[in-house]
Order: structure tokens, then sequence, then C-alpha cells
């Protein structure tokens, strides 16, 4: 059991960390900070570079403890946070990630949740430093924590489509 748990956590963290790289750097195929900051601007967020800083760093710091298997509350509170609010903005496109849809923010939220509750593994840091096992308890919060905080974000910096422009009435 412990090698399923840390080939996932390895997985998982390295796949959401790697996003995060890419929201911030021209590595693993990013587009730069600049490049990150169109994105979420494009995407409808306030905040430009600030906005593509904190989710790349979060999804860097994140990726990164769950894979190490550290602190594994509070990574994946912050994978499930940053991926509720990618599938905030893969929502209106459905499911399938053939359509650009939710699929995969879908599944990483799922197995951070999944990692919260099970625990890292005795292959982790967690384990090292005799922080194991956690409560399960702690699984709740996490997914409570990760999900508030990714639709809060969603609200806070969030930008309301332009409404179109009414109609000319008459033409005097």
């Amino acid at each position: 059991m412990d090698t399923g748990i840390l080939v996932l956590r390895l997985l998982v963290g390295l796949l959401v960390a790697g996003h995060g790289v890419q929201k911030v750097s021209s590595h693993l195929g990013g587009k730069g900070l600049d490049g990150g900051t169109e994105e979420f601007r494009a995407d409808g967020f306030r905040g430009g570079t600030l906005t593509a800083l904190a989710a790349g760093s979060g999804q860097i710091g994140s990726g990164l403890l769950l894979a190490a298997g550290f602190l594994t509350p509070l990574a994946a509170t912050g994978a499930i946070g940053v991926m509720t609010v990618a599938l905030t903005v893969k929502w209106r496109h459905g499911l399938w990630v053939q359509d650009d849809g939710y699929e995969y923010p879908l599944v990483l939220i799922g197995t951070a949740a999944a990692l919260a509750a099970t625990g890292p593994g005795d292959w982790s840091l967690d384990a090292a430093v005799g922080l194991t096992p956690y409560p399960l308890w702690w699984a709740a919060v996490a997914l409570s924590a990760g999900l508030g905080s990714g639709l809060l974000t969603r609200v806070v910096l969030h930008r309301p489509a332009p409404a179109a422009p009414a109609p000319a009435v008459g033409g005097h």
C-alpha cells in the first residue's frame, strides 16, 4: 500500500508543481510570467502578475509538499484550492478535457482529498518526522478549506463579463 501511495503522491504532486512552474516561467512549456499573467487576464481574473505569481507559487508549493509527503493535509488543501479555481474556469465547457472541460482539475482535487484521507504513507517526510498518522477529520478540513479558498478566490478575483451594449433606439 505504501508503494501505491508513494507513486500517487509523486505523480500528482509533481504534476501540480509542474503546472505552477508553467504559470511563472518558461520551463516545462510555460510562457513565462507574462504568459501566466495573460492567461489569468484572459480567464477574467484581476490582479495580473500578482495573481499569476500567487497561483503558480501555490501550485509549486502544494505540489512539492504532496510529492514529499510533508504536511500532507496542508499540501492537499493548497492543491484542492488551486485546482478548484481551475475547475471554475473550465466549468462552462463541461466535464470532458477534450472539450476544455474540468475533468483534469476534478481528478487532482479528488486525488488530493484521497491523500489527505489516507495519509502520505510510510515513505514520506511526515512519517520520517513522526507527524503521521493524521486523524481522518484532517481530510474533511483539507477538502472544506481547499474548496472554500478556491471558490472565495474565484468570487474575489474574477471580473464579471462586460455587459453587451444596449441597442440604439430610434434613428435620431
